[in-house]
């Protein structure tokens, strides 16, 4: 087999779609409910609770509704591709698996690769935001966690500690930390809680999970149905603020730029039906089930989202909306105290609803490549007590946990986006090229105007790309690079299907 033939051999569809029925590797016990659940649980959250106040107040304005709308649209063509590939092709490893049927093993593996990542730093971003919820409980009972416990170091001391030990080398010193933050001990905790959670039987967490979005979501339509007696439309004008560009840092903020990027770093927040594609050898009816809680997940969510933007910035101006408990803090300012308290138990408690289906999506991404023979075996053994692939989940958990406890949200938000975005487009061309290919097969959900619906996806994911900050693409090559270094190295000789 020449070395071209590797990068794009594939599984077929129909051998898919055969090794539904015969893997035994997990139990079949997540109805369309609990999918849904998992979906939603993955798309509200930080986005809510936390990125809408903070993006209205550092780069949209009152137009940060305008950035969701943007992302959402986004959003809405990809999941009609995801709902057509999940009842095509109902396997665990979501986008990853999807591209191995369609594209070969080389782009599957960069979908992957991309993913694991990605969902493990939505994880640490949103364990980071839950912390600022708990730490507003936890003020409010008198309680006060030492200093240094509070939050992770800020980037400028980061950047001090790393100049101390390796030196300036020519570069000028960088001031002592005048803060005492050292690692968010709160975050860093909620991972390797969740991890330990999911490495139990599956069944349990997607019924812990199931009860916590039904609290989430009542405390979001809270939200809306108190707030919106307390609008003044007076903080929507100017309801796309003029653009303004800091002489220091060369930064510029609002304007329909700062809408833009606004919508790049808010898709963080209207994604994650993909999350319950990955559980799809988990779903008792997964070709009928899987493209229905795609959808009916994102629905919901993108009308919550909507909804929540506009009664956070009519309630009070929106540059008093940049901090971790930004819901919280806005009804605090109009003095409905005893509201921003129930907010921050509903944010604490519905937050963890999207640790878990990003935890679980990682780790059943990882478990795919495992299996497939593009990372060691060793992480493809499920627990033979819970039924659970505990081994890359407890190493997830641990990753997640000193990322949350080490490094300021704004450092990790920034990296999510541009490998899920990069996933959007694969899978919209994708399905567009299995139409063209596979027209004969039979499909349990079609993409309606696929020929429309699917470009229109990939020129979003392109424009929201072109709206991230430079430093995320050059992460991100770094990351790409590893991953080649590892599938070249090993994942091309010990893939399973190598002769």
């Amino acid at each position: 087999m020449g070395f071209f033939s590797k990068l794009v051999r594939h599984k077929s569809v129909e051998q898919l779609q055969a090794e539904v029925g015969s893997r035994g590797d997990f139990r079949r016990v997540l109805g369309l409910w609990q999918l849904t659940a998992i979906g939603i649980g993955g798309i509200i959250g930080v986005g809510i609770f936390v990125l809408a106040g903070q993006q209205a107040a550092t780069n949209a304005g009152p137009a940060v509704a305008l950035s969701f709308i943007i992302a959402g649209l986004g959003s809405a063509c990809a999941a009609l591709c995801y709902a057509e590939f999940a009842g095509l092709i109902p396997v665990t490893g979501s986008a990853y698996t999807y591209g191995y049927a369609v594209l070969g093993e080389f782009v599957a593996w960069i979908i992957g690769w991309d993913l694991l990542l990605e969902y493990a730093l939505v994880v640490a971003v949103v364990a980071i935001g839950w912390s600022g919820y708990v730490q507003v409980l936890l003020n409010s009972a008198g309680v006060h966690l030492p200093e240094w416990a509070q939050q992770s170091m800020s980037a400028q001391t980061m950047q001090y500690y790393l100049q101390q030990a390796f030196g300036a080398h020519g570069a000028t010193a960088i001031a002592a930390p005048s803060d005492g933050h050292r690692f968010n001990v709160i975050a860093a905790g909620v991972s390797l809680a969740v991890a330990l959670l999911l490495t139990v039987r599956t069944e349990w967490g997607a019924r812990f999970n199931t009860a916590v979005v039904t609290i989430k979501v009542i405390g979001v339509l809270l939200v809306v149905l108190v707030g919106v007696f307390y609008i003044n439309t007076a903080n929507w004008h100017p309801f796309i603020p003029a653009r303004i560009v800091d002489a220091t840092t060369g930064l510029g903020h609002f304007g329909w730029q700062g809408v833009l990027t606004g919508a790049s770093v808010v898709f963080f927040a209207v994604f994650g039906y993909d999350t319950l594609t990955t559980a799809a050898e988990e779903a008792k009816h997964p070709q009928r089930d899987l493209p229905r809680a795609v959808l009916l997940s994102l629905a919901i969510a993108m009308v919550l989202y909507i909804a929540v933007s506009l009664v956070l910035t009519g309630i009070t101006p929106y540059s008093h909306l940049g901090g971790d408990a930004s819901v919280s803090d806005a009804f605090e300012s109009i003095g409905l105290h005893w509201l921003s308290i129930i907010i921050a138990i509903a944010a604490v408690i519905g937050v963890t609803s999207v640790l878990f289906a990003f935890m679980l999506g990682a780790a059943r991404i990882w478990f795919a490549l495992a299996r497939d023979g593009l990372l060691p075996g060793w992480f493809a053994k499920v627990s033979p007590r819970f039924g659970t692939p505990a081994r890359p989940t407890i190493i997830l958990g641990l990753f997640t946990a000193l990322v949350a406890g080490l490094l300021p949200i704004g450092e990790v938000a920034e990296l999510v986006n541009i490998g899920t975005l990069s996933a959007f487009i694969i899978i919209c061309g994708s399905i567009m090229l299995l139409r063209a290919r596979r027209p004969e097969l039979q499909r349990n959900f079609r993409t309606p105007a696929v020929w429309f619906t699917a470009p229109l996806g990939i020129l979003f994911s392109a424009v929201l790309i072109y709206g991230l900050p430079w430093v995320t693409y050059e992460r991100f090559v770094y990351w790409m690079l590893f991953g080649c270094l590892i599938y070249f190295g090993y994942g091309i000789r010990h893939s399973k299907l190598a002769p």
